[in-house]
């Protein structure tokens, strides 16, 4: 039911603005996460503590993925889930930058359905349901209107533009842009800032599944590397990749990558 799970992703997201600016970045306590993956500050689980309490709270049947808590196979038997990155660019965070995020999401039966990715520092609230369109500020978002490959811009990190990963190597006028915050980068999209988005890497569900609905529910496509589509909720919760963009400029990208498997 995303319209009735939207309100109460917008009031959780705010929320999690006012208490994380309540934190100041570079003196915020600080952690590195086991196994090299990424800090983690206390500013990210004093937003995830909230978010347990508020959405769990209003939605006690939804299963619960989030990055700040430990997983269990629970959310598997929940039909509905929320998935969360209580804050998406920690690094961003920790350096004092503005581009960090917070993105909030609902999943039913592996599709997203409401969605919420806000960036406080910037007053930046993008919200999308499924079959509803996505807004910025509640104005409406289209994707770019670019409809060739020439000139296109992308935001994409420098290990992806490798020419290995390319099948004649990277396309010569792609314009490269980027952003810390994977939830940033796919709102961009369906802001039409930019006409595309791309990681190569496996990329975690919370990370992506917010920014997904907005880039689709703008009128942009969205897959993994494959070019297949999109499933949240999954026994491990990630994806193979993601390519976001304008229909134009996702099918030139797909089609400019060698194969995962090459």
């Amino acid at each position: 039911m995303p319209a009735a799970d939207l309100p109460l992703l917008i009031d959780a997201a705010r929320r999690a603005g006012r208490i994380a600016c309540s934190f100041t970045g570079p003196d915020a306590q600080r952690w590195d996460k086991p196994g090299d993956a990424g800090p983690v500050t206390e500013a990210d689980l004093a937003v995830n503590d909230m978010l347990t309490d508020v959405l769990r709270s209003a939605r006690p049947d939804y299963g619960w993925l989030s990055e700040e808590t430990e997983d269990t196979t629970a959310r598997l038997d929940a039909d509905t889930v929320f998935i969360i990155d209580p804050i998406d660019g920690t690094r961003s965070f920790v350096e004092g930058s503005k581009t960090w995020a917070h993105s909030i999401a609902v999943a039913e039966g592996g599709t997203i359905t409401a969605a919420a990715v806000y960036l406080p520092m910037l007053d930046k609230l993008y919200t999308a349901a499924l079959g509803q369109g996505a807004a910025l500020n509640d104005s409406p978002l289209t994707v770019s209107a670019n409809d060739r490959m020439q000139d296109c811009s992308v935001l994409v990190t420098k290990p992806a533009m490798q020419p290995h990963h390319w099948r004649a190597g990277v396309p010569p006028a792609l314009k490269r842009g980027h952003r810390p915050s994977l939830a940033y980068r796919l709102a961009l999209v369906g802001e039409g800032r930019f006409d595309g988005m791309l990681t190569l890497r496996d990329s975690w569900e919370w990370d992506i599944a917010a920014g997904a609905l907005i880039v689709s529910e703008a009128g942009g496509t969205i897959t993994d590397r494959a070019g297949l589509p999109l499933r949240f909720n999954n026994p491990h919760p990630t994806l193979n990749g993601v390519i976001a963009a304008t229909p134009v400029v996702h099918s030139g990208l797909h089609a400019a990558l060698r194969p995962p498997s090459a």
